[in-house]
């Protein structure tokens, strides 16, 4: 589970594989669709859907002559069940935190020079 956890971490941190999940959000692409938007040649774009592939975040297909990429959104799942254990800890009130450091200020006098 590690290893497939540390996977799809690696595969989400890089923005060209990210933005190419989004794509994929829509629909299945045929692989030059995907290829399309980025100035990037086929060889590095293929490269990039490996290791989506190998993440499990994408499954390619050959239809015809064509080879489709469709998401796989269930291999985010222990993913996101590991970020949500993070969860736990209460998110930060910046209001309140904004009004602490003006207390904080208000109370302390200019030093004089």
């Amino acid at each position: 589970m590690t290893d497939q956890l540390d996977a799809v971490f690696a595969a989400l941190a890089d923005p060209t594989r990210r933005a190419i999940l989004s794509m994929l959000l829509e629909d299945d692409m045929a692989v030059t669709d995907v290829a399309d938007p980025f100035e990037m040649s086929l060889a590095a774009i293929s490269k990039h859907l490996t290791i989506l592939t190998r993440a499990g975040l994408i499954a390619q297909e050959k239809r015809g002559r064509v080879k489709w990429c469709k998401l796989e959104p269930d291999a985010m799942r222990a993913a996101s069940v590991w970020m949500q254990g993070f969860g736990q800890f209460e998110p930060v009130n910046l209001d309140a935190f904004e009004r602490f450091l003006e207390e904080e200020l208000a109370g302390q006098k200019p030093t004089e020079t």
